[in-house]
């Protein structure tokens, strides 16, 4: 019973902090929320210490061999920095849309090949992370005129959560929540069949019940199989879709790479378990290169194979 008031708490204090933030994003002109960041963020970073330990122990697991402790915690810093830079963006730019175009931009060849993918016909799934600011990408592809869907897990606060939905669809980025898992999979095959895009992150930690065991920085890793499904089903083509921050600016490139399709094995199971693996391969290389762009507070590797269970049949999950 004390766990639950303890719970029901804290759950509103968030909410009324997420209001007042909200209501300051609001009246406040974007420079002096700027201003105020570095002095918050500081603050946060301080606080967050469970938050801190899990990440260094993600990072030791992944670098753990290649870097040292300083640099190890340096990323971390980094990482907590770009995270709370990128909730102070997402909540100004959000009451701001102007800024979202005027930060954000396509690299390179980027938008060519989001052209050449959705011209495919077949609609297009985007397979991204939990990497920069991927929430306002979200919303600068939608505000681009991309008929874009994300699968996105909804909040634990049902009132929170409807917010941000509102948000989300007020700038034009329509909602695909990840459970209940036949809605999610009814509404993402919609899209797809309406030929439109799809973006579905796939660095998030999944049981073996539901997903596949794939390595990720040399450790087993339980990932969905749901877009490998999808394109199975559908014919969709796959688009790797990242967002990178340009240096200490507020401005934000969006890479996208050419579209591919399944790589066809010689059993369903193993044409998942093998694309699922080139996905992440893809992810890693991406984290790699900027690992303070990623989130490292997740806890990627929690689930562990279970070596009994390895060949059993996947299911679909996002």
């Amino acid at each position: 019973m004390f766990k639950d008031l303890k719970k029901k708490i804290e759950r509103t204090l968030v909410r009324w902090a997420f209001y007042l933030f909200s209501w300051l994003f609001r009246v406040m002109p974007y420079p002096v929320i700027k201003a105020m960041t570095g002095g918050l963020l500081a603050i946060v970073y301080f606080v967050l210490r469970r938050m801190r330990k899990a990440a260094m122990s993600t990072l030791q697991i992944a670098f753990g061999r290649e870097k040292s402790l300083a640099e190890l915690t340096k990323i971390c810093k980094d990482c907590f920095y770009n995270a709370g830079r990128g909730a102070i963006e997402i909540g100004a730019f959000t009451e701001r849309p102007s800024l979202i175009k005027e930060t954000f931009s396509f690299e390179g060849n980027s938008r060519a090949n989001l052209d050449a993918a959705l011209a495919e016909g077949r609609g297009v799934i985007g397979i991204s992370a939990h990497f920069g600011n991927f929430p306002l990408m979200l919303l600068y592809l939608a505000q681009m005129g991309y008929p874009t869907n994300a699968i996105i897990r909804p909040s634990r606060d049902e009132i929170i959560e409807k917010d941000f939905q509102a948000s989300r669809s007020r700038l034009g980025l329509k909602t695909v929540h990840s459970y209940p898992r036949e809605a999610c999979v009814a509404q993402s095959l919609k899209a797809l069949r309406d030929k439109e895009l799809l973006v579905v992150l796939l660095d998030q930690n999944t049981g073996s019940k539901s997903g596949v065991y794939v390595d990720f920085f040399g450790q087993k890793a339980g990932t969905a199989t749901g877009p490998m499904v999808f394109a199975m089903r559908t014919g969709a083509p796959l688009l790797p879709i990242f967002t990178l921050r340009q240096g200490d600016s507020d401005k934000h490139t969006v890479v996208i790479e050419k579209h591919f399709y399944l790589e066809q094995k010689a059993t369903d199971e193993e044409t998942i378990q093998y694309n699922v693996q080139k996905l992440t391969n893809i992810i890693e290389g991406y984290i790699r290169k900027y690992p303070h762009e990623w989130g490292w507070m997740h806890r990627r590797w929690k689930s562990r194979p279970n070596p009994i269970a390895t060949e059993e049949k996947v299911s679909v999950d996002v």
